[in-house]
């Protein structure tokens, strides 16, 4: 028998994919759950493995062309006789006189976080997110958490969807042994100040030469689905201004360990919005969605244009440390395009900062699914009247929420920058507790 291998849809946002490499060539033996292809999603490379036992037959779409999802991509044949029946099948599709292509049944895959559009897979393909044949399947981030801790990964028990181990798996395996996360007591290396490099070197795209028209990638294209989905969302825009003189004390103290200003902010907002969770609802047409976990996704520019927004899973309750190193090893897996779906896609509320290049204040786009953004502006040196009427200086830093008025109302939001205010400039010590 021949089989089809289709375009999978591998986000609830992708509509075509583009194919990055074939790991297989064609004759050669593809067994059942072995990865056949590597396609480029809207955000990131994914494995995409095979469901069916044979040879690669004949492949339909080459490495850096794109084909719209559900449509085939290659063929197995399962026997070796077969292969030339499977050629004569590519050659009758790809002339005047092709048979109609089949539709495939789309199988739907549930998405971490409540709420996000589950993604339909097609019964040809899966991605690396199970136990399958007997073998452990965990994602990378996992696996090389896992290398630097010394944990043994095949002793954990996931918690990731179809029983896939996740990092906070190890995590959690090296917390029955390790310190309490509330003393940590990290050693510094001298690379950790190192970290604060991607954060503040600007990302510039590689040079174009004038007049050419050139194609958006995968990603750009993503982008610009979200961005105008967005415009049918009814929203506003409320701005505050903040002291971060405490802020900026805290963050001198725990760079040197590692710890990194886009850690703390998120830090910050995560703790505030365990007061308002309304913040980080959405709304459906079945009435506004209360999210069970708080997720921080942040902005981070791509070197090849467009943006992704990792995600720091349960912000809330992860400690300063973890937090730092998540964020790094997030950014760094992101721009290589290693990121997986939930990595991405499971944000309950997102940052956009642009104070490392300067920007004082400026709005940002609402993400579709989230009720709320918050732009971040650069914290600089102001001359304010202090409370005892004096003159002085203090580093202020202007935010602005933007917000679904379906779902949050002024008041809300206000009431919710207030309190991240009084934690920045007041509490901020809590952060690392």
């Amino acid at each position: 028998m021949i089989h089809d291998i289709f375009m999978p849809a591998l986000s609830s946002t992708m509509t075509e994919g583009k194919i990055v490499s074939w790991v297989k060539s064609p004759g050669e033996k593809v067994a059942k759950g072995e990865t056949v292809v590597v396609v480029e999603s809207d955000k990131a490379d994914m494995d995409v493995e095979s469901f069916y036992e044979g040879y690669l037959a004949v492949i339909l779409v080459n490495a850096g062309e794109e084909a719209t999802v559900g449509a085939p991509i290659a063929f197995i044949a399962e026997t070796e006789a077969e292969i030339q029946e499977a050629q004569a099948k590519a050659t009758t599709k790809s002339g005047t006189q092709a048979e109609p292509k089949p539709t495939p049944q789309a199988i739907p895959v549930p998405v971490p976080d409540p709420g996000t559009t589950h993604v339909p897979v097609t019964a040809s393909v899966t991605t690396t997110t199970a136990r399958q044949n007997g073998r452990l399947v965990a994602s990378p981030r996992a696996k090389k958490l896992a290398l630097d801790l010394g944990v043994d990964i095949q002793t954990l028990e996931g918690s990731g969807p179809h029983g896939r181990i996740v990092a906070e798996d190890v995590e959690r395996a090296v917390g029955k042994v390790a310190t309490p996360v509330a003393t940590p007591t990290p050693t510094p290396t001298p690379q950790k100040p190192a970290t604060q490099k991607p954060a503040t070197t600007p990302v510039t795209a590689a040079p174009v030469a004038v007049g050419q028209t050139v194609p958006l990638t995968t990603l750009q294209k993503a982008v610009v689905q979200n961005m105008v989905a967005s415009l049918e969302v009814p929203i506003f825009h409320v701005g505050y201004t903040m002291t971060t003189d405490a802020l900026d004390k805290l963050y001198g103290q725990l760079k040197s360990k590692g710890v990194t200003m886009t850690a703390l902010l998120a830090k910050a907002v995560a703790n505030t919005l365990q007061k308002h969770p309304i913040m980080s609802a959405a709304y459906t047409e079945q009435g506004i969605q209360y999210r069970s976990e708080i997720n921080v996704a942040i902005a981070v520019a791509m070197p090849d244009g467009g943006l992704i927004t990792p995600v720091l899973r349960s912000a809330d309750q992860t400690d300063i440390y973890s937090l730092s190193r998540n964020w790094k090893d997030l950014v760094e897996r992101s721009r290589a395009k290693q990121l997986q779906p939930e990595e991405y896609n499971s944000g309950t509320f997102t940052l956009s900062n642009l104070g490392m290049f300067g920007v004082d204040r400026f709005d940002a786009i609402l993400p579709p699914g989230q009720g709320a953004i918050l732009a971040i502006g650069a914290s600089l040196p102001q001359v304010v009247a202090t409370s005892e009427g004096l003159i002085g200086v203090q580093r202020r830093m202007s935010v602005n929420l933007t917000c679904d008025h379906r779902v949050i109302y002024g008041a809300q939001a206000a009431a919710f920058l207030q309190d991240l205010a009084k934690l920045i400039e007041t509490d901020v010590q809590s952060l690392t507790l």
